[in-house]
């Protein structure tokens, strides 16, 4: 692996100074498609209906994670995980808009409480890109929240009258797109409550736009440890020196960052590609967490990998990658179920069959 200390040279025209500066590249990232139509393959009327695709699910990508793809290919991994795809609204397997049912676990707005010990906020409804597999693709149409006080403070009342919460996971949309002042006053009044004992980052922002990751931002969040940062590495390509380095500067400010990623078809969904990237989040000391079961969001039905072939690719690494690099495949469910996980043992095969049950397992948890 590159040194992780050589960051990416930015794209001809643009002064590495921009290229380096996370609010450059949010502000950039801030585009329709018509002006990456052209460098989708495709007719001109296929462009028209991808045009009709990011009006009903918008499009956003930063310049950073563009430059990382062949934007030319539509079954470039990366690619595959932020452009716009006619399946998104053409589909045949049905899915919903909130398929963990999360607003029957909000008590408050952007406030989400489904298990007793733990509660998670949407600190806003913005992402530096729009990653096409999103479960809260639902959220994109609204308007963005920007982590006012307005916004915050219902959200810390209900908390502080719920003293079973000790542990509060921040996420959006990617709380990371908030400024830092917004961003501690935020973490500062979930410190100021006794019974919080843990806070979370969940964020995408290491994988997309790593510059977002400095010095100021690592010293202020580790004034609220235990604090704990989740983010979503789903390809090895991903795993730049850039988001290397972002992801060192968190854990030298003592910030434990795990991964967890998704199970997706044409993006990670095969035993080498799976095994490389989880080599790669050891290289980098990112702990792989979770491997998450595609959830059936409305539109996702070309990402989404049958439940057996799922356990079979991590019955496989489980056979031949270190124990330290296995993440836990998992199935998030509605209805307070939680996430249930799908272990590769050999007593999920089906009776006379050596392969590992299928999409019927999975039909009969939900």
């Amino acid at each position: 692996m590159k040194d992780h200390h050589i960051l990416m040279k930015p794209l001809g025209g643009i002064r590495a100074q921009d290229w380096h500066n996370w609010k450059w590249q949010l502000k950039n990232s801030l585009a329709p498609l018509a002006p990456w139509a052209g460098m989708i393959n495709g007719s001109a009327s296929q462009h028209k209906r991808l045009l009709a695709v990011s009006k009903t699910y918008p499009f956003r990508v930063t310049p950073y994670y563009l430059a990382l793809m062949d934007v030319s290919d539509p079954a470039d991994p990366l690619r595959r995980q932020c452009f716009p795809d006619l399946q998104e609204i053409h589909f045949s397997l049905g899915g919903v808009d909130d398929p963990l049912e999360e607003w029957r676990d909000m008590p408050v707005p952007g406030l989400i409480h489904r298990y007793a010990d733990r509660c998670l906020i949407l600190a806003t409804h913005a992402c530096a890109v729009y990653c096409r597999h999103c479960n809260r693709k639902r959220l994109w149409q609204d308007k963005p929240t920007a982590g006012t006080y307005a916004h915050l403070e219902p959200m810390i009342a209900y908390i502080r009258q719920r003293k079973e919460i000790r542990e509060v996971i921040v996420s959006g949309g990617d709380p990371l797109t908030l400024s830092d002042r917004a961003l501690a006053r935020m973490l500062e009044s979930l410190r100021a409550i006794p019974h919080v004992e843990v806070l979370r980052i969940g964020s995408r922002i290491p994988v997309v736009m790593p510059m977002r990751v400095t010095p100021a931002l690592c010293k202020m969040l580790q004034k609220y440890r235990p604090l704990w940062f989740n983010t979503q590495f789903n390809h090895a390509r991903e795993i730049t020196p850039d988001a290397a380095r972002a992801c060192e500067m968190l854990l030298e400010a003592g910030i434990p960052v795990s991964n967890q990623s998704v199970l997706l078809r044409g993006v990670n969904d095969s035993h080498d590609v799976m095994r490389e990237l989880l080599y790669g989040l050891q290289r980098i000391s990112v702990r792989p967490y979770y491997l998450f079961q595609c959830d059936p969001v409305r539109g996702t039905d070309h990402f989404r990998v049958d439940v057996g072939r799922g356990v079979e690719i991590m019955e496989e690494l489980r056979r031949n990658i270190s124990g330290l690099c296995m993440p836990r495949y998992v199935v998030d469910l509605p209805g307070g179920k939680g996430k249930w996980p799908l272990p590769p043992f050999s007593w999920m095969c089906a009776e006379g069959n050596d392969r590992p049950v299928d999409q019927q397992f999975f039909d009969k948890i939900c």
